[in-house]
């Protein structure tokens, strides 16, 4: 039975090993992965002692297989020179890459997929910028000028979609948040790595938005990829985790209420917008998950229910923050009213698709994305309108009228009050912000 070992009783094991110090540590993070896990480990191993000017290590860290792929992993360690296997208990491609990356001793960490989907020579170009200073992290796109890709319609769609939706909602300035090749400096992944709470797939995208936020530079390199069709990523369970770990980052921008509890228009339909385009970015992404196992009606409907949801509670938090809660009437009726509009309106553009025999999943796109257009602004109306309209309260009495009925508030003016008994502004650091 193949003993388990952690991430830092793998690095004293092997510390005696490394006369020399490493520049580079390239994590592969693996699960299930018996079958092709041997030839990868060697083609990049022989590459790196034929063709990388730095020394480097490769460290296959197994992520709770069920399969043979920890006593491969262990074999290969004991085999080949520069190469260490951990095995960890849990799942997770982001539990992998905290393992190691907070344990490693190297210059620079990296990370690429088991398959190698990426061409081995970006790698220096990848590490080459950390190593000399100019940069702090360092990422593959495959979606800037000048990057060769290689994959079906469905992901390239879902990738554009996702990465257009980062933008929308974080402002981001990186192009390719889920290649799976990237890499940083040892020192910027332990200042970073206590802040990142995601564990699986969308530990990248958080890792890059905290790294952007806190001010470290980072360096794309466009890639040569081909899409592995034997990938055993979920893309639906993937996605799903992905909006979740956005939601959790997205930072309200709303409109600010006034004093009357009332919002400024631009203001509002700024915010409107901003929001609505995200809402239906996650509907694509959800849709043409969801199409393949259910139709593309039944993706509709269940993708437009989802979003629509979401849609009314980001609205109401930020938005219509200044409006009151809606009574549970105006919820419902106001709720079942935007969703109907949406499903009749993209179910119509679906069906002119469909008449017109265009298959092109970029029309079909352009068609939903003309439907939810027209359908936001029958929700504009019936959120601003109904569901969210300003709560009216009643009037405070002039001062003259509620000093002749006694009934004058006893409340000190703002310039008769100790400023030491007034309340201080809490002032936060964005570090403390994430």
């Amino acid at each position: 039975m193949l003993q388990s070992m952690t991430a830092t009783e793998a690095l004293d094991r092997d510390t005696e090993q490394w006369v020399t110090p490493v520049c580079v540590d390239i994590v592969v993070p693996v699960y299930n992965e018996e079958q092709s896990l041997a030839h990868s480990v060697r083609r990049l191993r022989s590459y790196l002692d034929r063709s990388f000017p730095f020394t480097s290590v490769v460290t296959v860290v197994d992520n709770g297989s069920t399969d043979g792929t920890p006593i491969v992993a262990a074999d290969l360690a004991s085999e080949l020179e520069g190469v260490r296997a951990v095995r960890l208990v849990g799942k997770g491609r982001g539990r992998a890459l905290r393992a190691a990356w907070s344990t490693s001793t190297a210059q620079v960490v990296a990370y690429m997929d088991v398959d190698l989907s990426t061409s081995l020579d970006a790698l220096l170009p990848l590490v080459a910028p950390l190593l000399s200073g100019h940069s702090d992290v360092a990422i593959g796109t495959r979606l800037a000028h000048g990057a060769r890709v290689v994959r079906g319609p469905k992901r390239e769609l879902i990738s554009r979609i996702y990465n257009l939706l980062l933008k929308t909602c974080l402002r981001n300035g990186f192009s390719d948040a889920q290649c799976g090749f990237k890499a940083t400096r040892t020192e910027v992944a332990r200042e970073l790595l206590p802040h990142v709470e995601d564990n699986e797939w969308f530990f990248d995208t958080e890792f890059l938005v905290l790294a952007e936020r806190r001010g470290f530079r980072i360096h794309e390199v466009p890639v040569d990829w081909v899409d592995d069709p034997d990938s055993r990523v979920n893309i639906m369970r993937t996605a799903a985790d992905d909006l979740r770990g956005l939601a959790r980052l997205c930072v309200g921008r709303g409109s600010r209420p006034s004093s009357d509890g009332s919002s400024d228009l631009p203001a509002t339909v700024a915010s409107f917008a901003r929001i609505g385009v995200a809402s239906t970015i996650a509907y694509l992404v959800l849709f043409f998950v969801l199409a393949g196992s259910i139709g593309r009606f039944g993706a509709n409907a269940l993708a437009l229910t989802v979003c629509t949801a979401a849609n009314a509670a980001v609205h109401r938090r930020y938005t219509f923050a200044g409006r009151g809660a809606p009574s549970r009437r105006n919820l419902v009726l106001g709720g079942a009213a935007a969703l109907s509009t949406s499903v009749a309106a993209t179910s119509v553009a679906l069906a002119v698709v469909d008449a017109t025999g265009v298959s092109a999943t970029w029309a079909l796109a352009a068609a939903l994305v003309m439907a939810n257009a027209v359908a936001s602004l029958v929700r504009f109306v019936v959120l601003r309108g109904w569901m969210f309209r300003t709560a009216q309260t009643a009037a405070p009495a002039p001062a003259h009228l509620a000093a002749m009925s006694g009934t004058a508030s006893e409340t000190p003016s703002s310039s008769d009050a100790d400023p030491a008994s007034m309340p201080r502004p809490v002032i936060l650091d964005e570090r403390q912000t994430g």
